[in-house]
């Protein structure tokens, strides 16, 4: 037996299993399964996209491109960003990235030494929050609150906690799990402090184009920074194309950032394929991408109405109220075990939800629906939410 174990180093090794995944892995296989597990559509890419990339494929775009992404992608994506939000976004500060977890890690990389103190905002996605712990940071986390049926941020606290020794404070609205929007004047507020004290901000945007206030799209940062400000902005084309086994995503940065973020992302992964790239260019440029992003947003908004009032009708059943993403962020009266309860839902009722604590301690005893599914869909799981709840 060897004297020097294999082991990875403790930064790995401390991370938690995917709780998302345990329950889900529980369930993959069965046919009988009503699965909402996972964030994303239950309706494939947009046939106009995939075209994109067959022709590409067809045209033996198979090569190696630039670490930074085809310039005509990232022409698209600053003419995207110019006309949703009315900024003037420069394709020189666009960083094509494969998908939108990877630019996380590649933003956290460019910015998070050991021992960096990084404030996150929370319930969160597992990888935003535990990014920064890989690379050696100490992690705090500062949750939202429930005020008057509504999923909140407390802005004097979150003020209070960054510090002046805060590396990075890391933000993700719409969130994921519970679907809080952060407003414009907030922004600004925290922009503010962050630029005063030389805290550096990154913004999870993944989410901005599903909001149902009647907004085209929820208020970025982008609009309140100047190009140098110590501004990320992490955005991907999973969601609002229906493009989640795509893996292309995309980084906005200072100008100052982009040599040292093409050597990080030629680190990671070299590169995006040319033919994926592709996909993404129809999704900007095309009309019909356009078209493609209303059309999810107004079935989104559909079946979270769908969703909300038949969890609120069951009884038993606390559901604060939030206006982006795709989630219903649950909890059940008189059950504080997560796990245990999604574990039963599976087991015996073949209703697959994600388990809140997933998303950290502030989610223990909840659970997430993700409501990007059809009508019918949604109305089968609520049945069998109400089988269930009508046994314990």
């Amino acid at each position: 037996m060897s004297a020097y174990p294999a082991k990875a180093r403790p930064e790995v090794s401390a991370l938690g299993s995917s709780r998302i995944r345990d329950i889900a892995n529980a369930g993959m296989g069965r046919d009988d399964i009503v699965p909402f597990w996972f964030g994303e559509s239950d309706l494939a890419t947009p046939d106009f996209i995939r075209e994109a990339a067959q022709q590409a494929l067809a045209g033996s775009r198979t090569f190696y491109t630039h670490n930074l992404g085809l310039i005509e992608l990232r022409e698209a994506i600053a003419a995207y960003a110019t006309r949703l939000h009315g900024i003037t976004l420069s394709p020189q500060r666009v960083a094509v990235t494969g998908s939108g977890v990877s630019a996380l890690m590649i933003a956290d990389q460019l910015l998070v030494s050991p021992g960096d103190r990084v404030v996150v905002m929370t319930p969160i996605w597992p990888n935003i929050a535990e990014a920064p712990r890989l690379l050696g940071a100490s992690v705090v986390r500062h949750p939202l609150e429930i005020s008057n049926g509504r999923w909140t941020l407390n802005l004097d606290k979150l003020l209070h906690a960054l510090t002046p020794d805060t590396r990075l404070l890391i933000l993700n609205a719409p969130n994921n799990p519970t679907g809080f929007t952060l407003d414009s004047a907030s922004q600004r507020t925290i922009l503010e402090h962050c630029r005063k004290h030389g805290i550096w901000l990154l913004a999870d945007d993944v989410y901005e184009r599903l909001v149902f206030d009647g907004s085209a799209a929820a208020p970025t940062f982008l609009a309140h920074a100047e190009p140098d400000d110590r501004l990320i902005a992490v955005n991907s084309f999973s969601k609002a194309w229906r493009m989640t086994g795509w893996r292309l995503g995309w980084l906005t940065l200072p100008t100052a950032l982009m040599p040292d973020v093409a050597k990080v992302i030629e680190y990671n992964t070299s590169c995006v394929p040319a033919f994926v790239q592709a996909g993404g260019i129809a999704a900007l440029s095309d009309p019909r991408g356009e078209e493609a992003v209303n059309k999810l947003k107004a079935d989104l908004d559909a079946a979270r109405t769908l969703l909300l009032d038949g969890l609120q009708a069951l009884g038993r059943i606390e559901v604060p109220r939030a206006d982006g993403a795709m989630y219903a962020f649950l909890r059940i009266e008189g059950m504080p075990d997560d796990m245990e309860v999604a574990k039963a839902l599976v087991a015996r009722h073949g209703l697959g939800l994600a388990p809140g604590s997933a998303f950290g301690p502030e989610g223990e005893g909840w659970l997430r629906w993700c409501y990007a599914a059809r009508p019918e869909k949604l109305s089968r799981g609520l049945e069998r939410l109400e089988r269930f709840l009508q046994t314990v």
